[in-house]
C-alpha cells in the first residue's frame, strides 16, 4: 500500500485521539481542528513512510504536537499583552450529558481551571506536561520536539506539573452534587442573597473573566469571598436569565441576549463550594462559539 494511503488510514483512526491532543495544548477546538489539518498536510508532504512506523498513534501524537507548538509560539508572538485573564475556548454541552464528541475531548477531565493554568505555561513547557503526564509519550520521543534532552524535558514537565498541582482545586467527583452548589450560587446571585452566597463560595474563591478589548465596570480578576460577593451585582442581570449547561464537563451557564451569546459561566466546585469561576464575555470570541447544541 502506498505510503500516503498508510498515513491517510491511520491518521483518520486516530483523529479523535490526537483532536484531544491538540485541544489540550491549544485550548481551543477550531484551533485544535487547524492544527489536524495542518499536522496532515505536513505528513504528505513529506510523504512519510508508514510502513516502518512501529507506533503510528505515538508517532502521529508527536506529529500533532510539533505542530501545536509552533501553533503555540506563533501565538505569543504576535498576541498583544492581554487586557487581563484569559479564559480558553470552552466546550458548551447540555445540561443533561455530554455528546459523543465532546465526550472523546474531555475524556480525562478536562476542566476549565487546568486549561486557565495551562494558558500560563511556556509552549515546551506545556507540550512536555501534555504530551507525557496526559498521554503517556516518553521522554526521549518529547525531547526532540523541543530541542532539548530527555532530562531537560522531564524538568520542563515537572515544572508544569508543579504549577498544575499548585493551582488547580481537585474538583468534587459527583457532578450531581456540583450541579446542586452551582444552582444554590444562582439562586443567591438572583436574589441578591449575600449570606447564602458567602455560604456557597470557598474562602479563597477567585473569579476571572476574559473580556478582551471590551471594558468592563469591574476587576477582571477578583480573590476571596468577600470581594467577589462585592461583584454580586454583575451577577444578578446575568442570572436572571442564565442557562444551566455543562461548560468542559462542569456546571456551569450560558447568556443569550437578543439570539448572541453573551456570557459562557465556568465554575469549579471543590469541597462542597465553589472554588473557581471563569467568565467568558469577550464578543469576539463567543460569536466564534458553536452553542446550537444548547
Amino acid at each position: 500500500m502506498p505510503a500516503t494511503e498508510v498515513i491517510n488510514r491511520e491518521f483518520e483512526a486516530h483523529r479523535t485521539h490526537l483532536r484531544a491532543v491538540a485541544y489540550r495544548m491549544l485550548g481551543s477546538v477550531s484551533e485544535a481542528d487547524d492544527a489536524l489539518q495542518e499536522a496532515w498536510l505536513r505528513l504528505s508532504r513529506a510523504d512519510a513512510d508508514g510502513d516502518g512506523v512501529r507506533n503510528m498513534g505515538g508517532w502521529l501524537t508527536t506529529v500533532v504536537g510539533r505542530v501545536c507548538l509552533d501553533m503555540l509560539r506563533a501565538r505569543r508572538a504576535r498576541r498583544e499583552e492581554p487586557f487581563g485573564p484569559v479564559v480558553p475556548e470552552p466546550i458548551v454541552s447540555p445540561r443533561d450529558g455530554l455528546d459523543p464528541e465532546h465526550e472523546a475531548l474531555l475524556a480525562d477531565s478536562v476542566g476549565l481551571a487546568l486549561q486557565v493554568v495551562l494558558e500560563t505555561l511556556k509552549p515546551a513547557e506545556r507540550l512536555a506536561f501534555v504530551l507525557h503526564d496526559m498521554f503517556g509519550v516518553p521522554f526521549d520521543e518529547i525531547a526532540p520536539i523541543v530541542g532539548r534532552s530527555p532530562a531537560a524535558a522531564r524538568q520542563m514537565a515537572s515544572r508544569a506539573r508543579r504549577r498544575v498541582q499548585g493551582e488547580v482545586p481537585p474538583a468534587d467527583p459527583d457532578l450531581g452534587e456540583q450541579q446542586r452548589v452551582v444552582d444554590a450560587f444562582l439562586a443567591a446571585a438572583r436574589g441578591g442573597d449575600f449570606a447564602a452566597l458567602l455560604a456557597v463560595l470557598d474562602p479563597d474563591v477567585v473569579l476571572r473573566a476574559d473580556a478582551g478589548a471590551l471594558p468592563l465596570p469591574g476587576p477582571r480578576e477578583v480573590r476571596g469571598a468577600e470581594a467577589v460577593v462585592g461583584q454580586v451585582q454583575r451577577f444578578r442581570e446575568s442570572a436572571a436569565v442564565a442557562e444551566p449547561v455543562l461548560v468542559n464537563g462542569a456546571p456551569g451557564f450560558v447568556v443569550v441576549r437578543d439570539g448572541v451569546p453573551a456570557v459562557v459561566a465556568g465554575f469549579t466546585v471543590s469541597g462542597g463550594r465553589v472554588r473557581e469561576i471563569d467568565l467568558l464575555v469577550d464578543p469576539e470570541r463567543l460569536a466564534a462559539l458553536d452553542l446550537s447544541a444548547v
